[in-house]
């Protein structure tokens, strides 16, 4: 079936706010995510998880429809615009906060771009789908790339580094250097180190540990650390009893300079972060 291209609309700007940590809520439309699949049945629930988000304090909503948990199966694309474009429009009708797409797939992305999404996160970092690079130099709105090792599917078999952090900043100018070859201004593009997607436990500590190097590129930089199983690594925590950790992390990422906190618990999170940011020191 021949896709139809619809026109998308003007250039979004996201709020200039210098020093403050804006939060991410995840709202997953999946029946298998890590943490919230299949919790959201129906459009009238899912605004309302969203309105909820927004009312803890959530600067962003983002919407996605295929799990990216390690060795998580693809959808088709048919099941993926079923899940996340009636989301997505649904929501843009009844919040007033920008709304991201969480898909690789150019032909979602540029539906829910039509249904009322303001951002794109991508994470294969533009290299899943040749028509995503076109689609965000097109809408010109502001764009998460983030890094994995290897695909959702294998990610997390056996992955190796030699310097974990090193190596996702080179692989961040290669996309960068990417980005503005294929007409995207790269003053939109926000960085994602890709906690969990092919790393150790000892590899999501190194890019906790170093954040100012990531910042160092230049680019806003967004932590999605939320639940995920390191921390169970780390602490011997099952999925639901991750809140208070991932809320002190997100505390430590906001006092280290993050730009963004993709996280699951928004108005823990943004308790977390009010006290990183009223404790920093002034210099």
């Amino acid at each position: 079936m021949k896709e139809t291209r619809q026109p998308l609309p003007p250039t979004v700007k996201m709020a200039e706010q210098p020093g403050r940590t804006r939060i991410m809520g995840i709202l997953n439309v999946t029946p298998d995510s890590f943490s919230d699949g299949g919790l959201h049945h129906g459009l009238e629930d899912i605004v309302a998880h969203a309105a909820a988000m927004v009312e803890a304090g959530a600067d962003i909503i983002d919407i996605g429809g295929e799990s990216t948990r390690p060795f998580a199966d693809p959808v088709s694309i048919e099941e993926e615009l079923a899940r996340v474009v009636p989301a997505v429009a649904a929501v843009a009708s009844q919040v007033a906060v920008p709304i991201s797409v969480d898909t690789t797939k150019s032909r979602v992305a540029r539906e829910a771009i039509a249904a009322g999404a303001t951002m794109l996160n991508d994470i294969s970092g533009l290299r899943f789908d040749p028509a995503m690079a076109g689609l965000a130099a097109e809408s010109g709105l502001p764009l998460v790339i983030m890094h994995m090792q290897g695909t959702p599917g294998d990610m997390q078999q056996n992955p190796v580094y030699d310097d974990v952090v090193g190596e996702i900043c080179d692989f961040f100018r290669e996309r960068l250097h990417f980005c503005e070859k294929s007409g995207i201004n790269p003053n939109r593009v926000i960085l994602d180190p890709g906690i969990g997607f092919g790393k150790t436990l000892e590899h999501n500590l190194a890019i906790l540990a170093e954040l100012d190097r990531f910042r160092e590129l230049g680019r806003e930089i967004l932590i999605g650390h939320s639940r995920k199983s390191f921390l169970a690594a780390l602490l011997d925590l099952e999925t639901a009893e991750r809140d208070c950790a991932t809320a002190m992390i997100s505390c430590l990422c906001a006092a280290r300079g993050a730009d963004y906190l993709r996280v699951h618990d928004v108005a823990l999170t943004r308790q977390a972060i009010t006290i990183a940011q009223r404790t920093k020191p002034a210099h």
